[in-house]
C-alpha cells in the first residue's frame, strides 16, 4: 500500500509540474488570463487515475469498505502532500503519500482502525499547521 501511495504522489507531483511548465510555455505571449486544456483536465485526470488504482489495490488487499477509505484518501491527500512538497520537496511528498495511504488503509481494518484514524488525523492536522501557520 505504501508503494502505491508513494507512486501516486510522485506521479501527481510530476504531472502537475509538467502541466505548469506546459501552461507557462503556452501562455508566454498572453498578457491576460490564460487557460489551456490541461488546466481544466489536470485535477479530474489525477483524481480519476488515483481512484481507479486505489480501488484495484484495495480490492487485491481485500480491504472491505473501499469507498469509505478511497474517497478520504483521494480528497484529503492534497493537504499532506502539498505541505511536504512545499517544505522539503517532491521526495517528501512521495513519502508522505505512502504514509497517508497506509494509514487510511489501516483505518479500514477493524483491528487497527483507531490507530489508523488517529495517525492519519495527526498527519492531516500537522500538514494543516504547516500550510496555514
Amino acid at each position: 500500500m505504501a508503494v502505491t501511495g508513494a507512486a501516486l504522489a510522485y506521479g501527481a507531483v510530476h504531472f502537475f509540474s509538467w502541466v505548469k511548465h506546459h501552461n507557462d510555455q503556452a501562455c508566454e505571449k498572453t498578457d491576460g488570463l490564460c487557460w489551456t486544456w490541461w488546466d481544466w483536465a489536470a485535477i479530474p485526470l489525477t483524481l480519476t487515475t488515483a481512484l481507479i488504482i486505489l480501488v484495484i489495490v484495495y480490492k487485491q488487499l481485500d480491504i472491505g469498505p473501499r469507498l469509505a477509505v478511497v474517497l478520504p484518501t483521494i480528497l484529503l491527500a492534497p493537504f499532506p502532500l502539498l505541505a511536504a512538497q512545499t517544505t522539503v520537496g517532491w521526495w517528501a511528498a512521495a513519502i508522505t503519500g505512502g504514509a497517508w495511504s497506509c494509514l487510511l488503509a489501516l483505518a479500514a481494518w477493524g483491528r487497527y482502525r483507531i490507530l489508523g484514524l488517529s495517525a492519519s488525523a495527526a498527519l492531516l492536522l500537522a500538514s494543516l499547521v504547516v500550510l496555514y501557520r
